[in-house]
């Protein structure tokens, strides 16, 4: 059973509503925004906390143990301090968040207020004028997987320290010119040097134009007359138009033959491809089948 401090309990009990709810959110960068569904602004730990930002939370489900109770937060995109290009851009995930309950007459007054959990934001989706965002509690760290795994697939990052490959170098790196966009697909004129999939599982970054700075994992590639046609896996932004660049990191689908064949780097895989699978561990020798009858196979 929590605990509230005495002032937060006296309101609590008092049968009038003076209570509201405030979200402070750390981004990675260091920014830190607050926001309330107060209708006036709120101040106390050095945050002001916006009214009227359209901020809401859904009802959460608490449990015992450690199993993470997940909820979340909506907003609308109408607030100054949050806009739709940081969202787009991914300056919003994985940042901190605090939630909150406060009685908004004395707000200043640690005893006033209380600490309803903390974690850390999820995915945050985009709508027309909202956006929704998941909030992860503490707990749903212990769901991460931390340290290595067996997997046939690669566990490094394409480009970083234990992957080895150069990312900076002409042979993986593509600038053209967006001649069409339509919600997630991109024509791009400038990359018909490109095989189609090259990119595929890259990147894709807008460096002029109303929406530059806009940045988006590529889901597919073709090529349709030397002209490429690139899929986004996140809807870029409305401003972005015709005669924009754009610049394309090629991708790794984390594959040894992608990594030996494409990238020629096949000394820094860090997957084990040679692992046996499922099929191999559940299976038993047959005598006259392929040899298989008991004995070593590495005579």
């Amino acid at each position: 059973m929590r605990d509230f401090p005495a002032a937060l309990k006296a309101a609590l009990q008092s049968g009038t509503t003076t209570l509201c709810h405030c979200w402070r959110i750390t981004r990675a960068d260091g920014q830190v925004m607050g926001f309330t569904d107060h209708d006036h602004d709120l101040a106390f730990d050095g945050t002001t906390f916006r009214a009227a930002s359209g901020f809401t939370g859904s009802d959460a489900e608490r449990r015992l143990g450690l199993a993470a109770a997940d909820t979340e937060i909506t907003g609308a995109l109408s607030s100054d301090a949050i806009t739709e290009a940081d969202i787009a851009a991914g300056k919003y995930d994985g940042a901190e968040i605090e939630v909150w309950l406060v009685d908004w007459r004395n707000a200043a007054d640690p005893n006033a207020r209380a600490l309803l959990r903390a974690g850390q934001l999820g995915r945050v989706r985009r709508g027309e004028m909202h956006f929704e965002a998941e909030v992860r509690t503490l707990a749903s760290r212990l769901q991460q997987v931390r340290g290595r795994t067996f997997a046939h697939g690669c566990d490094a990052e394409l480009g970083d320290a234990r992957c080895g490959v150069d990312l900076s170098a002409p042979a993986w790196n593509g600038t053209g010119i967006i001649v069409a966009v339509h919600d997630a697909t991109l024509r791009i004129d400038g990359l018909g040097a490109f095989a189609a999939d090259f990119f595929t599982h890259g990147t894709c970054r807008i460096t002029s134009g109303a929406a530059a700075g806009f940045a988006a994992r590529i889901i597919g590639h073709r090529l349709q007359g030397g002209t490429a046609i690139i899929t986004l896996a996140d809807t870029p932004p409305d401003v972005l138009a015709s005669g924009d660049a754009a610049h394309l990191v090629a991708g790794c689908d984390r594959a040894f033959a992608t990594c030996r064949d494409k990238f020629a780097n096949a000394v820094n895989f860090r997957g084990f491809p040679h692992m046996p699978g499922n099929d191999f561990a559940i299976s038993y020798p047959v005598p006259g089948d392929d040899g298989l009858d008991g004995s070593s196979m590495n005579r």
